[in-house]
């Protein structure tokens, strides 16, 4: 492939992908699919051609990660925090907690039965499939109204947040004891001092470079952080949402010592740009990591009556568990944040961190792409009928 080809194929699939957040905002189709669909269209394209390619798989993890790290700090900069949130935060919270837990026992119920493994690896299995993905879930709620919106992004993320905890712990101990639940609190405690230390850092850091280039060596910093803290089996994702609030809310702190040493007069400007840089990125990388699982995806898999009566399944299961926690744990409306509940990036890449040894026969790439469309169609469906109902009601005057 010469080099001009290569800028031809990506400069095309980032304007493709321009396009098709145009479709979607005024047909509720989600991006996603768009991006999946393009990325199945090129494999076809490729091997009808007979053109020899790399293995992508070995890039899509990085740029999952990476896509992730930009889509939860690009929400987390929109939030403004006050006193009156704080029910709504703990609200999603629970929410987000409940339906993790809830639908991954549910799950793991199921992959028992249709798979005669132990709970435990059935349960490891059904993690990534009970985590709402914040990739799919944020961009879709921008047209919600500004509450409905914000709980979205706060149960999004912390479903992305807990459901990385709980998928490291559940990984990292196989027989779990009372020493496990200890370490898991050390663990906690070591990141909310990391989160804290890293914000009063990045913050000042931000504030004293005088560089053209500034917002990139922030997010770098960011990006480097979250590796180490992942290393050490941190759930780093806690610095990154905590990062966004801190800088976004950081005028609230009204200590004298904070305001001499971190607050300066060009603050508001530079998160504006921080907040478009990260997510533009987040768009760029966002769609490469959706066509790049679609051009890998064997679409085989998709043929196997087994994986159908998992997905089958599974979506009855994410949904039944998601009306029950609304209805009485999140205590928020049905509509339409109960069809917000889309599987995309983050199922995805703890899947491919999943040891070969511990995956379930019929868990596979096939699954993964069905569970995706599945959970997708269904939002876009209840985000254009509840679009509809709202625009029918008259309006009171």
């Amino acid at each position: 492939m010469s080099t001009y080809t290569a800028l031809i194929i990506l400069s095309g699939l980032v304007i493709f992908s321009y396009l098709f957040d145009l479709i979607s905002k005024k047909t509720r189709i989600p991006a996603v699919l768009l991006l999946l669909a393009l990325g199945i269209g090129l494999r076809f394209l490729v091997d009808y051609i007979g053109f020899k390619t790399f293995n992508f798989l070995t890039i899509l993890p990085a740029l999952g990660t990476i896509g992730l790290i930009l889509i939860v700090l690009e929400g987390a900069l929109e939030l403004k925090y006050d006193k009156e949130k704080n029910k709504l935060i703990l609200r999603s919270f629970l929410s987000a907690l409940t339906i993790l837990v809830g639908t991954s026992m549910v799950l793991a119920l199921i992959l028992m039965q249709l798979s005669g493994n132990t709970f435990s690896a059935c349960f490891l299995n059904a993690i990534p499939f009970s985590i709402v993905s914040s990739a799919i879930a944020i961009p879709s709620a921008s047209a919600l109204e500004t509450h409905k919106k914000e709980y979205v992004i706060y149960e999004a993320s912390f479903s992305d947040i807990l459901g990385i905890v709980l998928f490291n712990f559940m990984l990292n101990n196989p027989n779990i004891k009372a020493g496990s639940f200890v370490n898991l609190g050390v663990e906690t405690l070591s990141i909310l001092l990391l989160s804290v230390i890293s914000c009063l850092f990045m913050l000042y850091l931000l504030s004293r470079l005088q560089h053209h280039v500034k917002f990139f060596l922030i997010i770098s910093i960011l990006i480097l952080v979250y590796a180490f803290g992942e290393q050490f089996h941190l759930s780093a994702l806690i610095l990154v949402l905590a990062f966004g609030l801190f800088l976004n809310n950081a005028n609230q702190i009204k200590l004298k010592w904070f305001k001499k040493y971190f607050i300066y007069p060009k603050l508001g400007r530079d998160l504006r740009q921080l907040f478009q840089l990260s997510a533009e990125s987040a768009f760029i990388l966002r769609t490469f990591f959706f066509v790049i699982f679609g051009f890998t995806m064997n679409l085989k898999e998709l043929e196997n009556l087994q994986v159908a009566e998992y997905g089958i399944a599974i979506l009855a299961a994410i949904y039944l568990i998601r009306f029950l926690s609304l209805k009485y744990i999140g205590k928020t409306e049905l509509l339409p944040e109960i069809f917000i509940s889309p599987r995309g990036l983050i199922t995805i890449l703890l899947y491919y961190n999943l040891p070969d040894n511990l995956k379930l026969k019929g868990i596979e790439t096939g699954l993964l792409f069905l569970i995706i469309l599945g959970t997708s169609v269904i939002m876009s469906l209840g985000l254009l009928l509840s679009g509809k109902k709202e625009a029918q009601e008259p309006i009171v005057t």
